[in-house]
């Protein structure tokens, strides 16, 4: 099983965040955000091995996706 983390770049705007938020909950995933002062990161809950990095990473805001590997 893999989860995901979403990191958006520092001035990301709120529609883009809620953009993939969106996409994501569509998508039947969980999900939980942390914002702190210079960024935001989306935790992605469930079997993220159907999303594409790619074109997470292509959405507006997104700098970074990180795929966490969990062994059960």
């Amino acid at each position: 099983m893999q989860n995901m983390l979403i990191i958006m770049k520092k001035h990301a705007e709120e529609k883009s965040l809620d953009s993939i938020k969106e996409y994501l909950i569509n998508h039947d995933f969980d999900i939980h955000q942390s914002t702190g002062a210079n960024r935001t990161i989306i935790g992605v809950i469930g079997d993220t091995s159907t999303l594409n990095d790619h074109e997470i990473e292509a959405m507006p805001g997104v700098s970074q996706v990180v795929r966490i590997r969990k062994d059960d």
